[in-house]
């Protein structure tokens, strides 16, 4: 509580004096120091304090309102969310919500975290989930019939995605086969599907989606491609809440959608938005590469690759997708 307390007050960005702080918190202006650095070793919220002024977070946090999410969800998502789980700090939201399926939760449960410590996107990789700075988001939705409906959901889902940011004036967003949502070629967002119960009945998919919303060079120099953020994309920047509001809102829609209809009614924006359609591209497995021209996808969601004048289809999985070099 103490934490919440301090992250609070400071996330306007203001100096803010060891007294003012102190009385807050209801503890010495000694202690108020310890506070201040266990925000950096907790949660790695940097902060600087100058004599005479106090202590700031430079720059300000942007934090997530549930409050404000809420009031300003759509009737239709409101009637499809059973849960919004908002959190400090976590894992991973992905994981949260992995426990959930286990324990029962309603379809419809969603978990958002200000921080990740071990947030992971596809092949297991890391994602860099600094503190008050992106969006990492998980769904659970129920499906009811088995592991072959899901076929092409994780495309699915990269629509939605696109469409969201389409809303709040972000155009020439594009997609990348299987889960990648970038701009200019630069990764911008990430898609990691996980999957448990009956893979022939019922299944249970959590749907996690992170994105890049406003990070400093320094947050991202753990990322080991070109990235870029909301922030860059326009003038004045992103609410945060503004855009959990349209993701979630587009994501519930496509899930509903999906779930009657699968891939289908998806694959034509999909290929709207493929961003290397047509073009020389290296298709990496554990068999090794394969190099052809990129046919977009089947309805299925399976890459089409020419190769040799004949077409070849790739499934999610450990696939690697490049430019041709």
């Amino acid at each position: 509580m103490t934490s919440i307390k301090l992250i609070n007050k400071l996330s306007d960005g203001l100096f803010h004096s060891g007294s003012e702080l102190g009385d807050l918190l209801g503890v010495s202006r000694a202690a108020v120091w310890k506070q201040i650095q266990k925000l950096e070793v907790e949660f790695g919220i940097k902060s600087e304090s100058v004599k005479g002024k106090g202590y700031r977070i430079k720059g300000g946090l942007d934090l997530i309102d549930k409050s404000v999410v809420l009031s300003s969800l759509d009737k239709r998502t409101h009637a499809k969310l059973s849960e919004l789980d908002l959190r400090l700090v976590v894992d991973s939201t992905n994981d949260i919500v992995l426990q959930k399926a286990k324990a029962g939760v309603d379809s419809g449960y969603v978990c958002i975290a200000e921080k990740q410590n071990s947030g992971r996107g596809r092949r297991g990789r890391n994602w860099v989930s600094p503190f008050g700075k992106n969006l990492y988001l998980s769904i659970l939705w129920r499906f009811h019939g088995g592991a072959t409906s899901l076929e092409g959901l994780s495309l699915a889902a990269g629509v939605a995605v696109v469409k969201a940011l389409n809303r709040l004036g972000i155009t020439g967003v594009k997609l990348k086969w299987p889960n990648d949502v970038l701009y200019d070629e630069n990764k911008l967002a990430g898609i990691l599907l996980e999957m448990s119960g009956d893979v022939s009945g019922v299944c249970e998919v959590v749907l996690g989606v992170g994105l890049n919303i406003q990070m400093t060079i320094e947050e991202g120099d753990a990322i080991n491609q070109n990235w870029v953020d909301l922030k860059s994309l326009t003038d004045d920047g992103l609410d945060r809440n503004e855009v959990i509001v349209s993701v979630l809102e587009e994501l519930f829609l496509m899930l509903e959608e999906f779930s009657a209809r699968g891939f289908s009614g998806f694959a034509e924006d999909w290929a709207r938005f493929d961003v290397y359609r047509g073009r020389d591209v290296s298709v990496t497995t554990v068999k090794g590469s394969e190099h052809g021209i990129s046919h977009g996808v089947d309805h299925s969601g399976a890459l089409q690759l020419e190769v040799g004048g004949h077409i070849r289809r790739f499934s999610g999985g450990e696939v690697s997708l490049r430019l041709k070099r």
